[in-house]
């Protein structure tokens, strides 16, 4: 049986094709939908990018037929714009302020109240991206979805870019005498390139050893040999060895780290980036790059040029850069990094249109990116680049984003199998106990 999805305004300023994501069913946009969109086609972000496609692919459609009777999508629904079923009679019995999520609330409940009368098997659906609409929905006795289509993958399967397997003592000296073993020993699920595995003794003898998949997929092969320390970091756990392994490979140009507050995603990365640009000369530059997202209020707009309108938002950064040069006085950093000439700290309101070639391209909080951003960014990288996109999916400020379908995740799930990325989900807190148990809590 057909269903009649009714759609909020926050699912189009997510994903402006979602009407093509509901099969055959019938999909109702009420007109209320479209004088909020056309509210956000003025912004110069997401959203607005977003409301401006989401208008012209309904402009397309319209060329079909008439939009307030109903245009077949080609695969075998129909879409609609509701102009009738407006009235807030009914509704003003339980939410009496005329919201205009109200009268998407309305337009629902009016569907399906004909629609008992008419056809009473056909089920009328609200989908949206707000808890609260769904939650009163349901008070109303509607049924109510989340959109899940823009979500990468279900929420236990993201990948972690590692895993631990017991084998037997035999299977343990095979891999310490020939420095590999074939995948087809280990496998009980689809292993990945550049994935790491913790090999344990199945008999709880204290015997283990840490390996990673090859390029191919087909072999496990032991760590490379790291340096004793990067910049005068060196590695706490098992976890910081694995991401540094990624970070100073040459041969794969993609890394994402992923991970709470205090594991150590941006020290590494910048201690991994400093040695290879400045000591080993791999790279020409180090850029590094996060998104002007605020964590609540926004503290508006900032006097100076750019460099001093972009400190606060960069100064994580800069406080990571402190420590690795060990600087005590007040400016010192400022005048280390003038001397230098190659690092460079930007916004990443400015990476739009640029080539980026043979530099070290670090993005911090790239969970507050978009699917579209990162794709942004990743078409920025030019020859002989490595990016490594970092942050924690569990703290995302951007509205329209969650732990599901943020960019970071996007990139993690989408770039697994390939040869040239690598991933790996770090789970310990080093920065201090109060830390750990704060995140852990909290």
């Amino acid at each position: 049986m057909k269903k009649v999805y009714v759609i909020d305004t926050n699912v189009f300023l997510q994903d402006p094709r979602a009407i093509f994501q509901f099969e055959d069913n019938e999909v109702v946009i009420p007109a209320v939908v479209l004088e909020e969109i056309d509210s956000k086609k003025r912004y110069m972000d997401e959203i607005g990018r977003n409301a401006r496609q989401f208008s012209r692919m309904l402009d397309r459609l319209r060329n079909q037929g008439k939009l307030h009777e109903g245009i077949p999508l080609e695969n075998g629904g129909t879409v609609r714009v509701e102009l009738n079923h407006r009235s807030l009679q009914y509704l003003k019995e339980t939410f009496i302020e005329v919201t205009n999520d109200n009268r998407i609330l309305a337009v629902a409940m009016n569907l399906q109240s004909e629609l008992q009368a008419s056809d009473p098997a056909k089920k009328v659906i609200i989908v949206s991206k707000d808890a609260l609409v769904r939650v009163k929905a349901d008070a109303l006795g509607i049924v109510a979805e989340d959109f899940l289509s823009d979500r990468v993958t279900e929420y236990d399967n993201i990948y972690k870019g590692k895993l631990y397997q017991e084998v037997s003592k035999d299977v343990l000296n095979q891999f310490y005498e020939n420095q590999e073993l074939p995948v087809s020993i280990l496998e009980k699920e689809r292993l990945y390139p550049h994935q790491f595995i913790v090999l344990k003794d199945a008999l709880g003898t204290p015997a283990s050893a840490v390996a990673k998949v090859d390029e191919t997929g087909k072999l496990v092969k032991p760590f490379a040999k790291e340096p004793e320390h990067v910049w005068g970091i060196k590695p706490r756990n098992v976890e910081q060895k694995m991401a540094l392994e990624l970070l100073l490979r040459e041969d794969i140009p993609l890394v994402t780290l992923t991970g709470k507050a205090g594991t150590g995603k941006t020290l590494l990365s910048l201690a991994a980036g400093l040695l290879q640009t400045e000591d080993m000369g791999r790279y020409n530059k180090l850029l590094v790059a996060r998104p002007v997202v605020p964590m609540g209020k926004d503290i508006g707009f900032l006097p100076g040029e750019k460099e001093e309108k972009l400190r606060p938002w960069m100064q994580p950064v800069f406080d990571n850069l402190e420590y690795l040069f060990n600087t005590k006085k007040p400016g010192e950093l400022d005048q280390i990094l003038a001397g230098m000439g190659s690092i460079q700290v930007e916004a990443l309101t400015y990476i739009r249109g640029r080539s980026i070639p043979d530099q070290f391209i670090i993005i911090d909080e790239a969970q507050n990116l978009t699917k579209h951003e990162v794709k942004t960014i990743l078409t920025r990288v030019g020859e002989g680049s490595k990016i490594v996109f970092m942050g924690d999916p569990a703290q995302i400020d951007h509205p329209y984003l969650d732990e599901l379908n943020n960019g970071l995740a996007y990139v993690v799930e989408m770039f697994k199998d390939q040869a040239i990325s690598g991933h790996v989900k770090l789970e310990k807190g080093e920065r201090s106990g109060l830390a750990q148990l704060a995140a852990d809590l909290l």
